[in-house]
């Protein structure tokens, strides 16, 4: 386990990474907890320390959905429409005529599917140009501004036919809202967070605060200051693709109940049909696509390997990757460079965790690509 610490180390070292937190388990435990760093100003970095996760959120809003599936009370194939009137009155954006967006009614019906997928149609302003343009045009508010209303903006394609990754998730935590009755905060709690033992990831840090690590951006210079981020306190409405607050040992415990097959410590969340078809590839042959970055100050661009495809809650390895990770792994992150894969075939799960943006900056790639071999190695 030392050449894991080592990888933290030298990255923070380097200033790769500003700090890490690292974390790996199996479907029985944990068998490696480390950190590097500072997370805030003269706080070391450590197990406990508090993330904004941002959108390592969607996997447990979509797990939310899935359980209302395993219950019988929606479909994957349910339209979106039907739960949400309002989606209905969404368009696709096809360009512009001069100021005036030209908007067209989709030509296909949007599912749970689609938005668990990312196949829905919609995008954020960060990745396709069109919709910062019609955001300023339109004075349409962002989704990091916790208004419902701010959800209602245009499609980019017609649902089914493109990777395109964007709020999705929160139309699905919202499908669950009107399916179940309860709010998404209240329905996570009782179904998700209490059953797994997962006390230290919540919607608002109140109780995090003392923990919470500080989010740096790389500066021309190269080197890191600090940089004002997170979700909205307190919104309208809490969206599943970002809203999130956790730990390392808290999102592990997440990711063990994926190893043990939809339940931890005798706490069952899903029949096993139900997890099966949770982690099967559902884009009905679409597969992931580049995602090109329209603002290089928060993103860089975001490749992944050839095929790559979706599940019900996560992106699917579809290949072995030789020192890494094997075909079958769910993986995704957070915007300020929280990490976290599963991988069923090796019985393995890990996180690897810091505050830092660009959000998948080559530097701190080759600190995942470091830490994942070293991971492996270890086995």
């Amino acid at each position: 386990m030392n050449g894991i610490q080592k990888a933290l180390d030298k990255s923070v070292a380097a200033q790769d990474v500003p700090f890490a937190v690292g974390m790996v388990g199996n479907a029985d435990g944990i068998t490696f907890s480390g950190a590097a760093g500072e997370a805030a100003a003269g706080r070391p970095a450590a197990e406990d320390t508090a993330f904004r996760i941002f959108s390592m959120t969607k996997a447990i809003g979509s797990l939310a959905a899935m359980i209302l599936i395993d219950r019988g009370k929606m479909r994957m194939d349910t339209p979106v429409g039907d739960i949400l009137p309002e989606w209905n009155d969404l368009r696709v954006l096809e360009g512009f005529d001069g100021d005036t967006p030209v908007l067209r009614a989709p030509k296909t019906v949007a599912t749970a599917r689609h938005l668990a997928t990312h196949t829905s149609g919609m995008e954020y302003e960060f990745w396709n140009a069109d919709v910062p343009k019609y955001m300023e045009l339109t004075g349409h508010p962002s989704v990091l501004s916790g208004l419902k209303a701010s959800l209602n903006y245009p499609l980019t394609t017609d649902p089914g036919t493109r990777w395109g990754y964007g709020p999705s998730i929160d139309w699905l935590g919202r499908m669950v809202e009107a399916v179940d009755g309860r709010r998404i905060d209240a329905f996570c709690s009782a179904e998700i967070f209490e059953p797994l033992g997962m006390a230290d990831t919540a919607f608002e840090p109140d109780a995090l605060q003392d923990r919470l690590c500080t989010v740096r951006m790389r500066g021309e210079d190269g080197g890191f200051g600090p940089f004002e981020l997170a979700p909205p306190p307190h919104p309208e409405v809490y969206g599943m693709g970002h809203a999130l607050y956790s730990t390392a040992p808290d999102y592990m415990r997440f990711l063990r109940m994926v190893l043990n097959r939809g339940q931890l410590d005798g706490n069952r969340l899903l029949s096993e049909d139900s997890f099966d078809e949770m982690l099967a590839n559902q884009m009905r042959g679409l597969t992931f696509q580049t995602m090109k970055t329209s603002a290089p100050p928060v993103s860089a661009d975001v490749e992944l390997p050839p095929g790559s495809t979706h599940s019900f809650i996560a992106v699917r390895t579809e290949t072995d990757i030789p020192g890494k990770r094997s075909a079958g792994t769910q993986s995704w992150a957070g915007v300020c460079n929280t990490h976290y894969w599963v991988d069923p075939k090796k019985n393995l799960a890990a996180v690897i965790m810091t505050q830092s943006l660009p959000f998948g900056e080559p530097r701190f790639m080759q600190t995942y690509d470091a830490y994942e071999r070293a991971v492996y190695a270890a086995l």
